[in-house]
């Protein structure tokens, strides 16, 4: 939080549960393109969606590739309550580490968006999983805030609803319903 520009407007890039549930109000939204980082079920979830015992799976932004989601613009008169908010929501377990990078708009524009990037030394961070463990994981995910399950089904209803083509997740989504 300490490079949060806190005068001016600030861009927040949501690739998971915030593109559907930012929790914060915002002044606009966008269609926004992240490179560098790709979206990936890569998150033991041991506090919202799953427990130490059971944890359950959740995606983080993992280097390599790049990532389609959506922007939030956030007042600045807004900026340093809505960056606790994400802090108290986001970094539970300090999985993360929130950065400025840019993004790019279908319009063109490219602006310097808040991030979540996901820790490869932290003890939550899985790497690439076996779809059959990615759906172990899925299927066992129940904490205080829902199934794991349940995340990325909401998940990939709002990215097919912006034309963003999740082949792995559909796959992996599909098998833990039991589909496969």
């Amino acid at each position: 939080m300490a490079n949060t520009p806190a005068k001016k407007d600030t861009w927040i890039f949501g690739y998971g549960s915030l593109m559907w549930r930012p929790g914060f109000s915002y002044l606009e939204v966008q269609p926004a393109l992240l490179k560098g980082y790709h979206r990936a079920l890569c998150v033991s979830s041991t506090e919202y969606r799953g427990t130490i015992e059971k944890p359950g799976l959740v995606l983080g932004l993992d280097r390599g590739g790049s990532c389609k989601g959506r922007a939030f613009l956030v007042a600045a008169a807004d900026i340093k309550k809505v960056m606790e908010y994400l802090h108290d929501r986001e970094m539970v377990t300090n999985v993360y580490k929130p950065k400025f990078l840019n993004v790019r708009f279908d319009d063109g524009r490219t602006v310097a968006a808040y991030n979540y990037i996901v820790r490869r030394d932290h003890r939550q961070y899985t790497g690439k999983l076996s779809v059959t463990e990615a759906v172990r994981l899925v299927r066992q995910g129940i904490g205080p805030n829902g199934t794991a399950l349940e995340y990325l089904s909401n998940t990939l209803e709002h990215l097919d609803e912006m034309g963003i083509a999740e082949g792995r997740l559909h796959e992996i989504y599909a098998a833990a319903k039991g589909g496969t």
